[in-house]
């Protein structure tokens, strides 16, 4: 599989000039790094919620009943 080349793109709304270049190996770090913490603050949010699910089945209640509860 080739690899993709990641690249930005500026574009002066001034001049309506557009430049594309490569990024750097700093701004692909960061990129990646940026992926890596939204897919763990995604996995931790769909963990969170099948916890919460599997507490109101437990409870033998829905979500807009548990709401009613702590209002």
């Amino acid at each position: 599989m080739a690899k993709t080349k990641l690249t930005i793109k500026i574009h002066n709304v001034e001049t309506g000039e557009v430049i594309e270049r490569d990024m750097t190996t700093e701004e692909i770090l960061e990129v990646e790094a940026k992926a890596e913490k939204d897919a763990q603050l995604k996995a931790e949010a769909e963990a969170k919620a099948a916890q919460k699910a599997a507490l109101l089945e437990r409870l033998g209640i829905s979500e807009d009943e548990a709401r009613l509860l702590l209002s």
